[in-house]
């Protein structure tokens, strides 16, 4: 598939490269990215993969996840855009390449671990993606998702991240469930934050503001501190708390029996 076409598929919009070298810093370095990679990993601990588990970070953008990734087993990448793959390459991330979440150039069954990161949002046919991530997953295998929360919450910050929708209570679990996955666990995240990020949206749909991400509006220095919050979830969460609410939710998938 070539890349364009895998673009047009997918419906997400290609970065440039000045694009995903910014992404790529804000990776490194940015409280929610920072955040989330504790709760995500806290869950893939709590799976007790085997020790040559097979990993597919699909969506896996300037490759900032792979290399921890491995930990848990040999990682696999897929990005719809050709600069983050060739950005993590000239990083040393791979094995990644070039491929469409709705179009994996992978055999069936041959992933234990999918991780689907801040990416069924941008795609125009999650269910397609969901059941494509499916056919990929060996029997037992479990896919980890993370997509923003409350379609109440639509802000210009959507619009230029890229977004097609924010999910529901219980959508993504539905829609999963409608494509051959058992759920596993579900939780909110970046709970905290909730009422303040509620307020600033409201403000901005408001003022008309122009589309711009959250995440370039919170400066460098602040980081540590807003960091602590996500922190104190991801400790909540690693004893058994479940969060009903949360600006994020990430939820675990089981592929009971492999491709139907």
């Amino acid at each position: 598939m070539g890349n364009a076409t895998a673009g047009r598929e997918s419906g997400i919009p290609l970065l440039d490269q000045e694009e995903i070298e910014t992404k790529a810093a804000l990776e490194e370095r940015h409280w929610w990215y920072r955040g989330r990679r504790r709760i995500v990993f806290d869950a893939i601990e709590r799976l007790r993969l085997r020790a040559d588990a097979r990993v597919l970070d699909a969506g896996c953008g300037s490759g900032a996840m792979l290399a921890q990734l491995r930990r848990f087993g040999a990682v696999t990448g897929v990005d719809v855009n050709p600069s983050a793959i060739e950005y993590a390459l000239e990083r040393g991330a791979g094995p990644v390449q070039t491929a469409s979440v709705e179009r994996l150039p992978f055999a069936d069954d041959e992933f234990d671990l999918l991780v689907c990161l801040d990416v069924l949002e941008h795609v125009s046919d999650d269910g397609r993606a969901l059941a494509e991530l499916r056919r990929v997953s060996a029997p037992g295998g479990f896919l980890i998702a993370t997509v923003p929360a409350y379609p109440a919450l639509w802000s210009s910050h959507d619009e230029a991240a890229g977004h097609l929708r924010r999910y529901a209570a219980g959508e993504l679990h539905t829609r999963a469930e409608s494509e051959g996955w058992r759920a596993v666990s579900e939780t909110g995240f970046n709970v905290f934050l909730l009422p303040l990020a509620a307020c600033t949206r409201r403000l901005a749909r408001i003022r008309h503001a122009r589309p711009r991400s959250d995440l370039l509006r919170t400066p460098h220095w602040l980081d540590p501190m807003l960091e602590l919050p996500l922190k104190a979830e991801a400790a909540a969460i690693r004893r058994g708390k479940r969060f009903g609410v949360g600006l994020s939710l990430l939820a675990v998938f089981q592929n009971p029996d492999g491709t139907g």
